[in-house]
């Protein structure tokens, strides 16, 4: 009798899903690690592009304040540069007083001096406003006093202590003026 030997079971291999050749596992590994010092090196190039970017962000606002402050500052540059004509103009009206008595050579040159200024004023905006006859206005007029004018209706002014001034239609300095009121009706003595 002979014994049957039942052939031994190999141990199975555990099923990955794939089974690497002896020497892959080095491969594999290395390309991991080349991977990883791609992404690395990818990661480290958006930091710095962020970084760069934050760093432009930050120069154009403090250009934009400088631009600001100055633009502020200096607002008032071109007026008063053209406010110098005028008052060069006024110095030697002055002057040209104090040399002659000739009356009307003065009126010409204060007239002059005054078309200067109308002139400038014209080109930044500024009008001049005599609102006498128009309906008052509380916020382009202060009444400086009321009174009784059968000729006007109520509400109108009909007289301007100082002319008033817009820059651009917005009011810069209100015009101050007199206001006409209603007349007081007479006290009748019904009694008579």
């Amino acid at each position: 009798m002979s014994e049957q030997r039942e052939p031994q079971e190999q141990p199975e291999e555990l099923e990955t899903g794939h089974e690497a050749p002896p020497g892959d596992e080095d491969e594999d590994a290395g390309d991991v690690e080349s991977r990883l010092q791609e992404l690395e090196a990818l990661a480290e190039e958006r930091r710095d592009q962020a970084l760069r970017a934050q760093a432009e962000l930050e120069n154009q606002r403090r250009r934009f304040e400088r631009e600001l402050e100055n633009a502020h500052k200096y607002a008032m540059e071109k007026f008063a540069s053209e406010m110098l004509e005028v008052g060069d103009s006024l110095e030697m009206g002055l002057q040209a007083a104090r040399e002659s008595k000739d009356v009307e050579r003065i009126i010409e040159g204060a007239e002059l001096t005054l078309k200067n200024l109308n002139r400038v004023f014209e080109k930044f905006g500024i009008q001049a406003e005599d609102p006498t006859g128009e309906r008052f206005d509380p916020e382009r007029h202060q009444a400086m006093s009321m009174q009784e004018d059968p000729d006007n209706p109520p509400n109108t002014v009909v007289a301007t202590m100082q002319k008033g001034y817009l820059l651009q239609g917005r009011v810069l300095r209100p015009a101050m003026v007199v206001v006409s009121k209603a007349p007081t009706s007479p006290n009748i003595d019904e009694s008579a």
